[in-house]
């Protein structure tokens, strides 16, 4: 089974780094994003991986070759595809349909969890759905006050919010494909209409996420990574 990452986007909340880079290739722990994201796939045996490029697509190139060769990568098949700086999410997935004959995995190239993956397919099995997307719960970015009659009663610090969202880790069918355009953005049709023909499974995850969005973000994935206890380092280390 093989993995496509999306990799196209122009990150621009995060300009204080993507000037100069492609948002996969913004360090955390001194190696880019999208080499965690590879390395927890490879963790779980898949071994071939397409970087569905945009924005500083040469940039993308550039390092899956030095990767490569300075076994960052060992084992791994990774191939950088341009596939439009301007290309929607799905646009990007419908630009790479002639290698996506069978089950595939998909997710965004800014995302870590601490997901475990045989659980993830074992949910699309059950499921027997086209798609099955990651559905997480993530941290309200303020603090919330309980009040009662008027009275503060505790302060809660960054509560998990009683709302689901994507989280991407998605499993794929050739099916999707069939719901894809060049100008499709993935996560507005295409699973729209997967969703209301219920076809559109969910995993809820309860355990660790984060997407790295912001500088912010990137300072709290940072963090984790010094600390020695990043919770998607899932793999052994070197």
């Amino acid at each position: 089974m093989q993995a496509v990452i999306l990799c196209g986007g122009k990150g621009t909340r995060l300009r204080e780094k993507t000037e100069l880079l492609p948002k996969p290739l913004v360090e955390i722990g001194g190696q880019p994003i999208v080499w965690h994201v590879i390395r927890w796939y490879a963790h779980y045996g898949v071994r071939h991986f397409l970087l569905a490029c945009g924005y500083k697509a040469d940039q993308m190139a550039t390092w899956v070759t030095r990767a490569s060769a300075a076994g960052l990568l060992p084992g791994l098949t990774v191939e950088a595809l341009d596939t439009g700086l301007e290309t929607p999410t799905g646009g990007r997935l419908d630009a790479l349909h002639e290698r996506l004959h069978e089950r595939f995995l998909c997710t965004y190239a800014d995302g870590l969890s601490d997901l475990r993956l045989p659980d993830l397919l074992a949910t699309h099995e059950r499921a027997g759905a086209v798609v099955t997307l990651t559905a997480i719960r993530p941290r309200n970015p303020f603090g919330v006050l309980q009040i009662e009659q008027g009275r503060v009663r505790a302060f809660l610090e960054k509560p998990l919010m009683p709302d689901w969202i994507n989280g991407g880790f998605f499993v794929c069918e050739p099916a999707l494909l069939d719901h894809l355009t060049a100008e499709s953005t993935l996560e507005r049709q295409p699973l729209e209409a997967l969703a209301a023909a219920g076809q559109l499974a969910a995993h809820q995850h309860q355990g660790f996420w984060a997407c790295m969005d912001t500088y912010k973000d990137h300072e709290a994935l940072d963090a984790h990574w010094s600390s020695g206890a990043a919770p998607w380092r899932v793999w052994e280390p070197a």
